[in-house]
């Protein structure tokens, strides 16, 4: 059973992904849970109380998750330019 918090949460969540384009990683540091919580809220939760919302936001993580590989690299790309910054 889905609890009250826990189904607002949810859609708010849902909506804010799909608002923003949010990572699940982004929207976790955003409201403050865990991204166990906001990968469960978006995954199963949401699929329960608005089917309609969840296919949208499940199309972001789905894009999202299609190009973290190239976040990834950014990332490392990124740091090791500020390494290099600060040995000169």
């Amino acid at each position: 059973m889905i609890d009250l918090l826990g189904r607002e949460r949810a859609e708010v969540l849902g909506e804010y992904v799909l608002d923003t384009g949010a990572t699940v990683r982004a929207a976790a540091a955003k409201f403050g849970v865990s991204k166990s919580t906001v990968h469960k809220d978006l995954s199963y939760r949401l699929k329960k109380i608005n089917p309609a919302l969840a296919e949208q936001v499940r199309e972001v993580l789905a894009h999202n998750k299609s190009e973290r590989h190239l976040r990834g690299g950014e990332a490392t790309r990124q740091k090791y330019k500020r390494e290099r910054e600060k040995i000169k």
